[in-house]
């Protein structure tokens, strides 16, 4: 079944578009005037903006919140990027991702664009049954450029986890540049640990030492000794919420993962004994893990892993350092990245997983 969504669907009052098993679809307008589909299953729901951005604005499973903390409760109809940055899931891109220039915006175009198609799709798979969003967006500039945009979104049944799939299209007869950064914002959860399989020493871990000028001086100073003691140990990350910590206003690291056998990277930010957040992405399509940590006291922000295709510092940065990618006239691109939440038994093989990539890079 695939239902195309038209905005006339979404009103003020929530209402159900369609139902399988425990599985629920149901369709509502936030009071800022942006459409939103409530995805759920037995252990929780996210929100997605089905025409701005495709983006996943809440997301709840197992009793949890677990979207970053800001000051933003609803999302904005507009597209600049910080003005409705309260969301859980973006997807930034494709002409750059990152620092802004006079070209290109914060994070590409990508984020707030609205679509051109928005549908709801439920069927069954090896996996179990689904529902799934999907969109498509066209970005045109007459003689210069084309591209297609088109993601998806898949909750199974009996999962607090979702498969996000991305495929980008080069509708032009001259290569593209291309950026893509997935910005998975989970909140910070005291007391748990970062689990990856990035090896915690300076060849895998860069620690971004950007301290803004407007900070007061005693400000600076305990974000740049908590910067020099990261680039000294990176482990000092590891333990969430631990004394001497700094991530006031941020910090971003660039993360460089041992991939498993299936070319997969992956991420935990473990609890013990309640389960993790997790990340599974594909380590060679998207070779950049921006790490992205903020804990303003009216921000808390675990981007425990933002996989990319380049570093978020902006177009000329990649494409001085040759991390712009290139699809061929009529070319395609396309990924999948398996994020959300793992009860402590789900956890178990992830963490044994790492443990073992962990130990060949060791050994070799």
């Amino acid at each position: 079944m695939k239902l195309y969504l038209r905005r006339a669907f979404f009103t003020e009052k929530e209402t159900l578009l369609a139902e399988e098993g425990e599985m629920r679809a149901s369709a509502f307008r936030y009071s800022t005037g942006v459409e939103a589909l409530r995805i759920a299953n037995g252990r929780g729901w996210f929100v997605i903006l089905p025409f701005q951005g495709q983006q996943i604005w809440e997301f709840r499973f197992d009793g949890r919140d677990l979207k970053m903390k800001t000051g933003i409760a609803e999302p904005r109809a507009t597209t600049d990027f910080l003005r409705t940055y309260g969301g859980f899931l973006y997807h930034c891109g494709l002409r750059s991702i990152g620092a802004p220039d006079a070209e290109h915006p914060q994070h590409g175009e990508l984020p707030n664009h609205p679509y051109d198609e928005a549908w709801l799709e439920a069927g069954t798979d090896g996996t179990g049954s689904y529902m799934e969003v999907g969109g498509r967006l066209d970005c045109r500039i007459s003689f210069t450029y084309g591209c297609r945009f088109s993601p998806r979104c898949r909750l199974y049944e009996g999962k607090a986890t979702v498969t996000v799939g991305v495929t980008i299209e080069n509708l032009r007869s001259a290569p593209m540049e291309y950026a893509y950064l997935c910005h998975v914002n989970f909140r910070p959860l005291d007391g748990a640990v970062l689990i990856d399989s990035a090896p915690r020493d300076a060849e895998h871990v860069r620690v971004h030492r950007a301290i803004p000028e407007a900070l007061p001086e005693e400000a600076k100073r305990a974000l740049g000794d908590y910067m020099t003691r990261l680039e000294e140990d990176p482990s000092a990350m590891d333990r969430v919420g631990a004394e001497g910590q700094c991530y006031l206003p941020e910090i971003c690291f660039t993360l460089r993962y041992r991939a498993d056998e299936e070319g997969y990277a992956h991420t935990l930010q473990y609890l013990p004994g309640a389960g993790a957040c997790w990340v599974r992405h594909p380590a060679v399509l998207l070779p950049y893990g921006i790490r992205w940590i903020s804990r303003t006291g009216d921000e808390d922000a675990m981007g425990m892993i933002l996989p990319a295709t380049c570093e978020h510092l902006g177009y000329r940065y990649a494409k001085e350092h040759g991390q712009m990618r290139t699809l061929p006239p009529r070319g395609t691109a396309s990924w999948e990245i398996q994020l959300g939440f793992l009860t402590e038994e789900e956890t178990a093989p992830v963490r044994e997983k790492i443990t073992s990539l962990l130990s060949a890079a060791r050994l070799s």
